[in-house]
């Protein structure tokens, strides 16, 4: 009675929660996939947190080593199953002990889920990332925090979308100066002798 005169509704009514912007599928779950992110990817670093990233290997890629071969393995058995192949970032969080105690950790994750939420890029570079906070991301202002995960994943998407571009432009860069070396002997900037250039 008291819900009609006040116009609310009970808590068993209310409208279900939009769908979420961090679903299942962009979530770094397996064991397998944070050892994998640890041992062959790379680091970012920033004032509260650590962010691992690796970049997961396309079809079309030569299989190299043994890891790489288990993952496309993983992934032509997700393609068989029927299960789509994870596009985007995939993003994992890993809070130790030694940061406090499961309330203080609880809070990192929680700030660190929403953060990763309100900056995921549009889904362009397929890599595995895992967060590992700070002590000093309880402290910190979510503004901070906020700022600081979307610049790792600028920081992650430049890199691993610019390693085949970066690749061209430094060759392009030793062509260029190919011709132009100083003779063998002289320091630079030190005219060659008569008779030899």
């Amino acid at each position: 009675m008291a819900n009609a005169t006040l116009g609310t509704r009970p808590y068993f009514a209310m409208e279900p929660k939009r769908a979420s912007r961090f679903p299942r599928s962009a979530r770094l779950l397996r064991h397998a996939d944070f050892e994998r992110v640890y041992k062959q990817g790379r680091r970012h670093f920033s004032a509260s947190m650590t962010v691992f990233y690796w970049a997961r290997p396309d079809a079309e890629t030569p299989v190299a080593e043994t890891s790489i071969a288990k993952a496309m393995t993983e992934t032509l058995a997700r393609a068989r199953a029927g299960v789509p192949a994870p596009a985007g970032l995939r993003v994992g969080f890993t809070v130790g002990r030694a940061l406090g105690g499961a309330v203080q950790r609880n809070r990192m994750k929680r700030r660190l889920r929403e953060a990763v939420r309100m900056s995921r890029p549009i889904p362009g570079v397929a890599a595995d990332v895992v967060i590992n906070p700070k002590k000093s991301l309880l402290a910190t202002d979510f503004a901070a925090v906020l700022n600081e995960v979307s610049r790792a994943f600028a920081v992650i998407e430049q890199k691993l979308s610019g390693k085949h571009s970066e690749k061209a432009a430094s060759e392009v860069v030793a062509d260029r100066f190919a011709g132009k070396r100083a003779p063998v002997g002289l320091r630079s900037g030190q005219a060659p002798p008569e008779g030899r250039s």
